[in-house]
């Protein structure tokens, strides 16, 4: 028999559970129009269509290494590798300019590829956690970069090139917002309208249970680390026609940070199973805001750091919680 008191119990717990699930499917949606509206309040000119711009250009490297750290995610996996392969894809592309664009773009994409097959291929085929593989190709691929530029910032003078990183369409709208639709939709495609979406999410979910239900755990692994550094490699030459330079040292530092950071904000649970696409999109677009907000208020950058590790912290408690 319930007493009243018990009564009151289940329907905190009850409330508390519907709070939850609410937050998992809408917190990160709710949390980017806060977050929208706090700097119409507080951030001089925050909405005008330069800063809007600006927003779209500064997050769009991260926004395309989030887009592939999320299918790896998706998988119970993680790619700490990206940042590095940004940087040997800008080298590769800029020690081939000499011989035409186009020789330089197959270069840099070529790089990413062998190395996302290598990422995919020894964590599936040699069943070593994701983060050991790709952390010791991170090093790897980085020390690479910086033996062939001699640590050195490589730039270099092809003005129809470098006029792409700052390239609007019709004056208005910046190329990278084009750029990142594109590979938004290709993702989108990958994940919910191709069978591809459906093997990366049984993986994540149970792996045991997708091998025995026929799917290639081997060959879909790799086409997902592929197509992660594919992304990364695609960030690395955007952001190489708009520095004109490739820098082994810097470029793609921690940005897999900040993707990861992005995935978690955005509702896909880090121990794989479900893909959440557009709350990538809108972490990415949170993370960048609060940089932002910090930089235009004249605040320390320290205080940016903080603010993005107590939201992924809730945003990991919300995942795991109700589970």
């Amino acid at each position: 028999m319930q007493t009243a008191g018990d009564v009151k119990v289940v329907g905190k717990a009850t409330r508390y559970v519907n709070v939850i699930d609410f937050l998992k499917k809408y917190g990160v949606g709710l949390a980017l129009v806060v977050l929208i509206v706090l700097n119409c309040v507080i951030t001089p000119n925050f909405m005008s269509v330069n800063n809007m711009w600006n927003i779209v250009i500064q997050s769009s490297t991260v926004m395309l290494v989030a887009l592939g750290m999320t299918i790896v995610i998706a998988t119970g996996g993680i790619d700490i590798s990206v940042g590095s392969i940004m940087a040997l894809s800008s080298v590769a592309f800029v020690h081939f300019l000499p011989h035409g664009v186009w020789v330089s773009l197959v270069a840099a994409i070529v790089v990413a590829l062998f190395f996302g097959f290598v990422n995919g291929g020894v964590a599936a085929f040699f069943r070593i956690e994701p983060l050991i593989v790709t952390l010791a190709t991170m090093i790897m691929i980085r020390g690479i970069a910086q033996l062939i530029t001699d640590g050195r910032v490589v730039g270099f003078i092809h003005t129809e090139f470098t006029q792409i990183g700052y390239y609007r369409i019709g004056g208005i709208v910046p190329i990278q917002l084009v750029i990142v639709a594109v590979a938004i939709v290709v993702v989108y495609f990958l994940l919910k309208k191709m069978t591809f979406g459906r093997y990366v999410e049984a993986i994540g979910d149970n792996r045991k249970a997708a091998q025995l239900a026929g799917i290639n755990i081997h060959v879909t692994l790799i086409w997902v680390y592929v197509i992660a550094a594919l992304m990364a490699g695609f960030a690395g030459i955007m952001e190489t026609a708009r520095l004109s330079a490739a820098d082994a040292n810097n470029m793609g530092m921690l940005i897999e940070l900040d993707a990861i950071a992005a995935v978690a904000i955005g509702g896909t649970i880090l121990t794989g199973g479900r893909a959440y696409l557009w709350g990538t999109i809108a972490g990415v677009y949170i993370m960048q805001i609060i940089t932002t907000m910090v930089n235009m208020n004249n605040i320390p950058h320290a205080y940016s750091m903080v603010v993005k590790t107590l939201i992924i912290i809730f945003a990991v408690y919300i995942q795991r919680s109700n589970d």
